[in-house]
């Protein structure tokens, strides 16, 4: 196949999340992808240990899954998912339900993982509705929270940036738990931090100010991605259980980003020993081949909103034209196919501790202020640049790119998330980088 010419003119589209003015006076362009590696429409070759962002988990271009997005493309290539279905719907549906924790097998298929979580608090407000509690419509997130960019997304999420342009019309019935970042006491913990399983009881001052009757769902990621990489301290997550349980609570964990191995585990959920009422994922569900995501939902969740419509009445008045898309939904099966095979999740697992080890050894490196890690996922926090935050972590990420790396960076703090295909040598490789490239930054 003639690959296309790279394109003069880059003005028409409107990227996101990108400093647009910047980029296009100095664009990065990618054209090719396999395995580990991206290749740029230059020709050079670029170790990927963000996982694209995050996403691609068992990593590039796989055959696998190439194949049957395109035998399935071939044979039907869009199905209605309003009063209609597909077969292959149901298989994904029934596969991503056997990695979910117990009880959480009902899958509702969204396309992003901002859609997920806006399906996720519909369907907390629908469930305390159909038991007869209507009243509970308030809804508790987290400060440096990134639950997408829908409305409800920014909404319960708590990274300032993302809100303000906005703040005139988010949802009025939010609060916001604390972050859980803490350097005086946790600064370059190994795994998650000792300090700080306290600060889930500010739940219970939440519910003292607004009464429990009042509360919908806590929403959370385990591990908190796109602020910053900040790992739970130990007993956090339990203790938010614990709480949501006793006041009657739906807890909901945004796996968006820790689903699907980056752990080690399928979930985070498993990882950590905790079941949420809901879970939101996207991202790796499918290896990031065709847009999709889902929401995972108990079966008392479930169950308590279909059985409470009339006969023949649509119970959840929601959902997306692309939902279950039978190229995405190809895709997902292929992946979850691939994962299983290759024993990618416990490759992850096995992986870690010299993931781990090869991160902190940056601990003396120019600019360092923190390390923190879990799984095959770790930031790396830098000292800013008096009256200019976030110029020093842009400078690493480009000097890393000349060098033929692919890293992620937000504010001030390195991201790092590789494809679970990673072998030990490009983790040497991609830290070996950030090293040489902090060095060279001011």
């Amino acid at each position: 196949m003639t690959s296309r010419p790279v394109i003069d003119d880059l003005s028409s589209f409107w990227m996101p999340f990108t400093a647009n003015r910047q980029f296009k006076a100095a664009p990065r362009l990618l054209a090719s992808a396999k395995g580990m590696y991206y290749r740029t429409t230059d020709g050079r070759e670029l170790l990927d240990g963000s996982a694209g962002l995050w996403c691609v988990n068992a990593g590039h271009a796989r055959d696998e899954i190439v194949a049957a997005i395109a035998q399935q493309a071939a044979t039907l290539d869009y199905a209605p998912p309003f009063q209609m279905g597909h077969p292959l719907a149901f298989e994904a549906a029934a596969r991503v339900a056997e990695l979910m924790p117990a009880g959480l097998d009902r899958i509702f298929f969204t396309n992003s993982g901002s859609e997920s979580v806006d399906t996720a608090l519909k369907i907390a407000l629908a469930y305390h509705r159909a038991r007869g509690e209507g009243q509970r419509t308030k809804l508790i997130g987290r400060e440096r929270g990134y639950h997408g960019v829908g409305f409800g997304g920014i909404s319960v999420g708590g990274i300032v940036a993302n809100r303000k342009a906005f703040s005139g019309q988010l949802l009025p019935a939010v609060d916001h738990l604390p972050h859980t970042h803490d350097l005086e006491h946790n600064a370059f913990s190994k795994g998650q931090p000792a300090f700080g399983a306290h600060l889930a009881d500010d739940l219970e001052r939440l519910v003292t100010l607004h009464d429990a009757s009042t509360i919908a769902a806590v929403i959370v990621e385990p591990v908190a991605g796109s602020t910053g990489v900040l790992v739970p301290p130990q007993g956090y997550l339990q203790r938010l259980r614990e709480i949501c349980t006793k006041h009657g609570i739906l807890l909901i964990f945004d796996e968006v980003i820790t689903g699907f191995g980056r752990l080690g585990k399928a979930t985070a959920s498993e990882y950590f020993g905790v079941t949420p009422d809901i879970l939101t994922m996207a991202k790796a569900i499918n290896n990031a081949a065709v847009p999709m995501g889902g929401v995972a939902a108990s079966r008392a969740v479930h169950d308590t909103i279909v059985n409470s419509g009339a006969p023949g009445a649509i119970e959840l008045f929601h959902g997306y034209t692309y939902s279950a898309h039978p190229l995405a939904a190809a895709a997902c099966v292929a992946t979850l196919d691939l994962y299983r095979r290759e024993g990618l999740f416990e490759r992850a697992h096995a992986l870690a501790p010299k993931f781990e080890a090869a991160a902190h050894a940056l601990r003396d490196a120019k600019h360092v202020k923190d390390i923190r890690n879990l799984g095959l996922v770790c930031g790396i926090e830098l000292e800013s640049r008096s009256g200019a935050p976030g110029a020093r972590a842009y400078e690493a990420f480009l000097k890393c790119f000349e060098a033929g790396v692919l890293i992620r960076f937000t504010g001030d703090i390195l991201a790092f998330s590789p494809p679970l295909i990673v072998s030990e040598e490009q983790i040497e490789r991609i830290f070996d980088t950030v090293r040489n490239a902090l060095a060279a930054v001011q």
